[in-house]
């Protein structure tokens, strides 16, 4: 996460010639590229993408790209070929539209049978299980430190599979999340069971499941200015602000950007409130933000930073009451119940805990084989959890911070995101892609319920009860916001009360 890379991803038609795996369908593509060092701000440009990557000095590999629809029909050109030399005949426009129009799902359909995503693999020259398989096989995970995820896998076994935990209740395709940087994952929120705040593109969007309603709240594509006069504010805003993160609680959401950017707002007002650069590093991006209540004075937030800073503002008056600073790039940052203690992970193997008074190191978590990107506590102050690129979630007991309580596997790559639920009976954990894992605490983590779809996740949220758990799917074909519900003795009906 120190210096910074820019990668090329050209035209994925030129790229499909050079790469030509037909195993990854229209779903997404396997690519490799890397660039020459550069320090510059990430160039969404017509005819290719340029991503720039802060995260890491490393080289960056095997990323997963979305084939954008204009290239289906190269696709089908390929499948068109296969089938000429098996004999068959070429595929009509109509089977072709079948395979390119996606639909809703509800769970009255997925009982009946129908794929979760609308994925027709039916006329499809591969089952969802081979394609699975060929996914495990092939999907490379990114790593800092080299081999970490091999390490792990050598070592650690999953933990059984066979939770039922939240069931399946709709795929909405209207909503399209998007991700800006592939490690960065916190893009997704529920205020309520009903609402949710997602970034898609430029724009802050809010799903009503209710209304079946999407609006937009906050676009950053143009100029974006406080309406609102606070100390510090700067009062002539801010251009095409590209949002590396999101927090939303009650009311209130604040949005981080690449060049150190905060944007606070109101969600029960027009307008913004406050906007301010945290930094003016040329390493600046914001990593994470969370909303919570101090017992000291009303709603705070805090946002971690890869200049190696943490800092606490005041929700009320937007003013900045600590500053904290590391040896390393902060990545996640996540503050105790009792708002004492405040875990600190970041470009380092180590993570810590420090007093969210005066910042100082409480104790340093070990245990971990690369860089972590996501932490949480549980709501009864003594555990929290760490996510990390060697493919873990580790668990500990900050009374205890030796060895973890538990050591939970991934399938493909990095924990990106770690979600307690209110109750905490369950735990919430996110890979980049394809899985996310319902642990149950009870059972001391070693059953879970295993989430399984094809996408890149651009982030998980439970609602504020516990009811209802959002992922949110970034794919050029298949972009879409799943909704799973839990489940209940009496059996959940298909409604929306």
């Amino acid at each position: 996460m120190c210096p910074c890379e820019i990668f090329k991803i050209s035209r994925l038609r030129s790229l499909k010639r050079v790469l030509k795996d037909r195993f990854h369908l229209f779903i997404w593509l396997f690519i490799s590229s890397v660039m020459p060092r550069k320090h510059g701000d990430i160039l969404l440009t017509k005819g290719c993408i340029l991503y720039r990557n802060i995260m890491s000095s490393e080289r960056a590999e095997d990323y997963d790209y979305m084939a954008e629809d204009e290239d289906m029909a190269e696709f089908v050109d390929d499948m068109n070929e296969d089938n000429r030399e098996r004999g068959g005949a070429e595929m009509g426009d109509d089977e072709y539209n079948v395979l390119t129009k996606v639909t809703d799902t509800s769970s009255a359909q997925a009982r009946s049978g129908k794929d979760i995503q609308g994925i027709p693999w039916d006329r499809l020259n591969i089952t969802r299980d081979n394609y699975r398989m060929t996914r495990l096989e092939q999907y490379k995970n990114y790593e800092n430190i080299p081999s970490s995820g091999d390490a792990v896998d050598k070592e650690c076994k999953q933990m059984e599979k066979g939770g039922n935990y939240y069931e399946f209740f709709h795929n909405t395709r209207l909503v399209k999340p998007t991700i800006l940087h592939f490690q960065l994952r916190n893009l997704v929120w529920a205020a309520s069971k009903h609402d949710v705040y997602l970034m898609s593109n430029y724009s802050v969007m809010h799903w009503s499941s209710i209304s079946s309603n999407l609006s937009e709240i906050l676009n950053f594509s143009g100029h974006v200015a406080p309406t609102e006069k606070h100390p510090g504010s700067i009062l002539e805003g801010f251009m095409q602000t590209q949002i590396s993160t999101l927090a939303v609680k009650d009311n209130l959401l604040v949005a981080g950007g690449f060049q150190g950017e905060l944007t606070c707002k109101r969600l029960d007002k027009g307008g913004v409130s406050f906007c301010t650069r945290t930094t003016y590093d040329d390493n600046a991006i914001t990593n994470a933000l969370e909303i919570y209540d101090s017992p000291r004075s009303g709603i705070h937030f805090m946002a971690s930073n890869n200049d190696c800073g943490v800092r606490e503002y005041d929700m009320e008056s937007f003013q900045l009451l600590n500053h904290f600073r590391f040896p390393w790039p902060v990545n996640h940052t996540s503050i105790s119940p009792d708002r004492k203690l405040i875990t600190v992970v970041g470009d380092h193997l180590h993570g810590l805990l420090v007093d969210s008074q005066d910042g100082k190191t409480v104790s340093s978590v070990v245990g971990h084989l690369d860089y972590s990107f996501a932490s949480a506590w549980h709501p009864d102050g003594n555990i929290f959890a760490t996510g990390n690129q060697d493919k873990t979630c580790r668990v500990w007991d900050a009374r205890k911070v030796s060895t973890p309580i538990a050591v939970l596997k991934g399938n493909l790559g990095a924990v990106r995101s770690i979600r307690f639920s209110s109750d905490g009976r369950f735990m919430v954990v996110a890979e980049p892609a394809d899985f996310v894992h319902v642990y149950d605490t009870k059972a001391d983590y070693k059953m879970r319920q295993e989430i399984d779809f094809f996408g890149e996740i651009s982030g998980v949220s439970l609602s504020p009860d516990d009811e209802a758990l959002y992922i949110g799917i970034w794919d050029r074909t298949y972009a879409s916001l799943l909704q799973y519900n839990k489940r209940h003795k009496y059996g959940y009906m298909d409604c929306y009360l």
